[in-house]
């Protein structure tokens, strides 16, 4: 496991514990922290308070879904955008052009379709995070 990888925390965004819980093993198994969220608003809630900023700006990557229950993934990133957004990996069972052009259009580092490979992953994530 990698020392600076270790200190680096990635926030995941999809409403299937399953998936999910897949995502977070394969980040951690690449030596990050891993943090679940079901849903937009689940995420959203627990960087309330006095250090949300810095709660967010915590985050080195969020992954997201785009059709999440309430808040959609899309809207998520652009309610983020108004700040100092963490880079967004899309990984979505809804890969459409207009999906992708949009989460592009709004600054989304990568966009890929279910079901991903750990190791395509990953390589999203890397390039992602800001060396």
């Amino acid at each position: 496991m990698n020392e600076k990888a270790s200190r680096i925390h990635i926030a995941i965004v999809d409403d299937d514990a399953l998936v999910r819980e897949s995502l977070c093993d394969c980040v951690e198994s690449a030596g990050y922290s891993a943090e679940g969220f079901a849903s937009a608003e689940e995420f959203l809630a627990s960087n309330s308070g006095e250090n949300a900023a810095c709660l967010i700006l915590d985050i080195a990557c969020l992954i997201l879904d785009i059709q999440l229950p309430g808040v959609s993934g899309l809207e998520l990133q652009r309610r983020l955008s108004d700040g100092a957004p963490p880079p967004v990996v899309f990984v979505t069972a809804n890969a459409t052009d207009a999906n992708r052009e949009s989460a592009l259009k709004h600054g989304a580092k990568g966009f890929l379709a279910k079901p991903v490979r750990c190791q395509e992953l990953l390589k999203a994530v890397r390039a992602a995070i800001p060396s």
